[in-house]
């Protein structure tokens, strides 16, 4: 019972929406040329992933596998650059002072300038290809995983690390036998950031640097003005950023398990 009231909680609110949606454009509370129905955009959608007849989907039939492989391959591409970077920077610059010194303020100057600045940086070194989707992704993800590691380190506890100490643990492995555990929950926090940006980023990137994936399909769609392909891919996005965000929770629950018990749980 339990387990069926959490399913439905889940999706009370998505369904809900749905609803409103549907009957707001059947009343013609909003004109149907630029907000759809809910369920024409299904209809289409499932002829963008299995194909349909050719009047109705000319241009998209059973192309969506194709745009969301090309979409993640850049998302996890740039993603795993920015995460090992990041999460180096972190380290150096959260453990050592001179490390400090010399890699923050560089770092804090470029974290407030938008990733968008960078575009025409990124097409003219790198050209309309993968590559500048990637340095895109990159230049966008790293700051949130290398803040949060930064944050994980300075925030373990002297305690463990002197504790260590006393029990014979040598300089150079306290940093991954205490440090490096004790900051994964932080760490974890900037993945699970930096790839809801990632998604983000791709579709930038997508509409401007590259030919393929679901931000060009967006792009190409609003050129002929099929606002049913727009919302479904953005639809698509939405479903490929939490499919994300479930596999890092998944793989953070499995390198810090220890942390269950420790800490606070949701009242029901």
């Amino acid at each position: 019972m339990r387990w069926q009231q959490e399913q439905v909680r889940r999706i009370a609110v998505p369904l809900g929406l749905v609803l409103v949606w549907e009957a707001a454009v059947r009343l013609q509370l909003v004109h149907s040329a630029f907000v759809p129905r809910p369920s024409v955009v299904a209809i289409n959608w499932f002829y963008w992933i299995a194909g349909g007849p050719e009047e109705v989907a000319p241009l998209y039939s059973a192309t969506w596998l194709n745009h969301v492989l090309s979409s993640t391959e850049r998302v996890m591409a740039g993603l795993l650059i920015a995460t090992v970077v990041g999460i180096v920077l972190g380290i150096l610059v959260g453990r050592f002072r001179a490390a400090e010194q010399l890699l923050d303020p560089t770092l804090q100057v470029l974290r407030p300038i938008p990733v968008s600045a960078w575009l025409p940086f990124a097409v003219v070194f790198f050209g309309i290809k993968n590559v500048s989707a990637i340095f895109l992704i990159f230049i966008g993800a790293i700051f949130p995983i290398y803040l949060n590691t930064y944050h994980g380190v300075r925030q373990v506890d002297r305690i463990l690390i002197r504790a260590s100490q006393m029990l014979g643990t040598k300089s150079h492995r306290i940093l991954w036998r205490v440090i490096l555990p004790a900051a994964l929950p932080a760490i974890f926090t900037g993945l699970r950031l930096a790839a809801g940006l990632a998604w983000v980023l791709v579709i930038v990137s997508e509409m401007l640097a590259v030919k393929s994936g679901l931000g060009y399909v967006m792009w190409d769609a609003y050129f002929f003005m099929r606002m049913d392909m727009i919302i479904a891919a953005m639809f698509s996005v939405g479903l490929m950023g939490f499919l994300t965000d479930r596999v890092i929770i998944w793989i953070k629950d499995w390198f810090t398990g220890w942390t269950q018990g420790l800490t606070m749980e949701p009242v029901q």
